[in-house]
């Protein structure tokens, strides 16, 4: 829906909110999909923004309640009581359920799940509650379609429309022993035609992928990325099928993963959006800025260090931004590529080979640059700064490759060592990177212009 349609539609419920006319807000937004109608609850005042999911029946308020952005929905859920939150959950599937109550105040949380009139399905929810987040069981439903390998197909069918009149979306058919065991599943055009007498484990395909509930988010999207799976089925430790993983579940994830990462990057610690408080906002970048000025600290104390060489040879102050500018950019490609391979799973080999194999491109790009700081320096920079000649070039263009190939060696190292230790590498991106790679920038620059020039 077109923003200018949805500020219209805005400004309409602010005026028939106004004057409480509440059949004409139900009519206004009645026929619109529940991800515009959160679309425009999103655009709401607070306070209007609950007076319309008040009025909207339970499934409608449900399904706009899981679209809102989530800063506004645990707003509205501030304001709304612990019955109307149970109404609201009693209509959500397992796991978006798990994820609203999951963001409640501990207090509230169980008077939320008491207020579920469906024991079965609030006993669902508690169990999703255990698992956490970021494992296969944080982003599993309990809402699926099982048969037993034991049953004929007449029995099989009357059982599946039975548990379908409780799952929204029927993906996969799934076939489990006598105990609950994963054993594989049951293709719809091989039910159809086979002989309402024939026995489940005789028809079903034993070909099935699954994870366990304890499995990292990231190995599901990986999953069931390689092998194009549209759903997945969960199982617990002893093979028991206890729940299934679509693939807009494992979408929202990554959603969610890419954003943080994308923070952490450019040095937020948290995750923020632009409508968060001013003390919020502060609180998610202050961090990072402190680092980077105790980097500038070390920059300044590493230029004092060599402040003999610059009274000497002043025309060395102006490549130290060029210096330290490369060394960052250098290391932030390096770290960037390899903070992605991980996150995709897809980086191969080992430490030394990454390293060698980055040490070799950094060497290439390192003397591409140099040659052209060479041709440059010899055909304009002599001619304006004073002081600068072939001597001079040759140290910068020197520095500029030992930093390439440090910098390089930095980014790269850095993530892969925070993976091993279990750090998210994100965090070596960004400001951390760059920062450190101004100040060995800096310092190799100025001994290799020490070791040359002789100062």
């Amino acid at each position: 829906m077109s923003g200018n349609r949805i500020e219209h539609i805005v400004k309409e419920l602010g005026e028939l909110i106004a004057r409480r006319n509440n059949a004409a807000i139900l009519e206004r937004i009645g026929d619109l999909h529940p991800a515009d109608i959160a679309e425009v609850v999103d655009r709401l005042p607070l306070g209007e923004a609950v007076y319309v999911i008040r009025l909207l029946p339970d499934e409608t308020a449900a399904d706009v309640v899981a679209e809102l952005d989530d800063n506004k929905r645990e707003d509205i859920l501030k304001r709304l009581s612990s019955d109307e939150i149970s109404d609201i959950v009693e209509e959500l599937e397992t796991d978006e359920a798990a994820d609203l109550i999951a963001d409640l105040p501990e207090e509230q949380k169980q008077e939320v799940i008491t207020g579920i009139e469906d024991t079965e399905h609030a006993k669902d929810i508690v169990d999703l509650l255990r698992y956490d987040e970021d494992t296969a069981g944080g982003l599993m439903g309990k809402e699926l379609v099982q048969v037993n390998e034991n049953w004929n197909v007449l029995r099989a069918v009357s059982e599946m429309r039975r548990q379908a009149e409780n799952v929204g979306r029927v993906h996969t058919i799934y076939v489990v022993d006598d105990q609950g065991r994963l054993k594989g599943r049951l293709s719809l055009k091989r039910l159809l035609t086979t002989s309402t007498k024939t026995p489940i484990k005789e028809v079903y395909n034993p070909d099935i992928h699954s994870v366990k509930v304890t499995d990292p988010a990231d190995e599901v999207a990986r999953l069931m990325k390689k092998y194009d799976l549209f759903v997945v089925p969960v199982v617990d430790e002893l093979g028991h099928l206890v729940g299934q993983i679509t693939l807009d579940d494992v979408v929202d994830y990554i959603q969610e993963e890419a954003e943080k990462d994308f923070q952490m990057a450019v040095g937020l610690t948290d995750e923020v959006e632009p409508d968060d408080s001013i003390w919020s906002m502060m609180k998610a970048r202050l961090p990072w800025l402190v680092v980077a000025l105790l980097g500038g600290f070390l920059s300044v104390t590493v230029l004092n260090g060599f402040s003999n060489a610059l009274n000497k040879y002043a025309v060395l102050f102006f490549f130290t931004p060029l210096i330290a500018a490369t060394a960052g950019n250098v290391g932030v490609q390096s770290s960037a590529i390899v903070v992605q391979s991980l996150a995709k799973g897809t980086l191969q080999g080992s430490l030394w080979k990454r390293l060698l194999k980055e040490i070799s491109l950094s060497l290439l790009n390192g003397l591409v640059l140099a040659a052209i700081l060479l041709v440059v320096g010899k055909v304009f920079l002599g001619h304006i700064l004073h002081g600068f000649n072939m001597e001079m070039a040759l140290t910068v263009s020197l520095a500029l490759v030992s930093v390439i190939i440090i910098a390089s060696m930095v980014g790269t190292f850095v993530p892969l060592m925070l993976h091993r230790l279990g750090i998210d590498p994100a965090v070596a991106t960004g400001p951390f990177i760059t920062t450190s790679n101004d100040i060995f920038g800096l310092f190799i620059f100025f001994t290799i212009a020490k070791m040359i020039l002789k100062f």
